[in-house]
């Protein structure tokens, strides 16, 4: 079973334990006064009566606010649900309770009013009964006064320290509470710390490599650039070279061999002046050209 559940089901038994507890202190409290002042005083006094309902009403109000708390920390919502009806109830509950409270005070207080109306008037009468019961209502009258005193202040000092543990505890909970928001703040501070830190890293990497990205871009432009000029150099020279030893083969073969070799040696010449084509190697005029291109 969950603990959450546990905890509400303990607070359940306790709050029937305490209701009935505080049931049975309103009832002597309404059926205070009925008998003699002696059975009465032989019997809890009516303030510590009233002390003990009104920390039992402490001591629902407590419950009370403990289902509250647990109420939202059920598993499920149909048990949620259950426990807010349960909190109405239990609520309703302790307002009759205070009620029944203060309508048992008054009847408690008729109640002594009328037995101290008869004990007045056997006190007023004659006989050896009515001067027994002088002289023990004299030597009773102020101890009875003085642990009622002691009593009422006993009992206003538990309230008031029941109260302070009360304040205490909700202080320490809302610390806690606290103290778990700043801790999950601190965490997601550090995560994004950490994420800025990655970010920051992958920035300056990416500019690296694009400043290298450009330097490699311009020098293989400029080594492509080089490349081409160097071929289509090669190229316009050796087509000079083939236009000439061609129109040097015709020439020969037209029957006019001075135009030829004039030709050849021209196509020699500029050949040698543009740097581009094979020196002369003396080869003889009627060897065979062949286009290699």
């Amino acid at each position: 079973m969950d603990k959450v559940v546990e905890e509400v089901e303990k607070t359940k038994k306790e709050w029937d334990e305490a209701y009935s507890k505080t049931q049975q202190h309103i009832k002597e409290i309404q059926e205070y006064g009925n008998s003699t002042m002696e059975e009465t005083k032989n019997k809890n006094s009516l303030p510590r009566l009233n002390g003990l309902a009104q920390d039992g009403l402490a001591l629902l109000n407590s419950l009370q606010f403990n289902l509250d708390l647990l109420a939202p920390q059920l598993p499920n919502d149909d048990e949620v649900q259950s426990a807010k009806a349960l909190l109405k109830t239990w609520r309703s509950q302790s307002q009759s309770l205070r009620m029944y409270l203060r309508n048992a005070n008054l009847q408690a207080k008729d109640n002594m009013r009328k037995t101290a109306q008869k004990e007045r008037e056997l006190l007023l009468g004659g006989g050896q009964e009515s001067t027994v019961r002088r002289r023990n209502l004299q030597t009773k009258a102020g101890m009875t006064s003085a642990a009622e005193s002691i009593t009422e202040s006993l009992r206003r000092t538990r309230q008031l320290m029941v109260q302070e543990v009360e304040r205490s505890t909700n202080t320490l909970m809302t610390f806690e509470e606290s103290t778990g928001v700043l801790k999950k703040a601190e965490s997601e501070y550090k995560g994004h710390r950490s994420l800025l830190s990655r970010t920051r890293n992958l920035l300056s990497t990416m500019q690296r490599h694009d400043v290298i990205d450009r330097i490699v871009l311009v020098v293989g432009f400029i080594l492509f650039s080089c490349a081409v000029l160097y071929v289509v150099s090669k190229r316009i020279g050796i087509l000079k070279l083939q236009r000439t030893i061609t129109a040097a083969i015709k020439a020969g073969m037209a029957g006019k061999p001075e135009l030829a070799r004039k030709a050849v040696e021209e196509g020699i010449k500029q050949g040698q002046f543009d740097g581009n084509v094979v020196p002369n190697k003396g080869l003889p005029l009627q060897q065979p050209m062949r286009d290699e291109l």
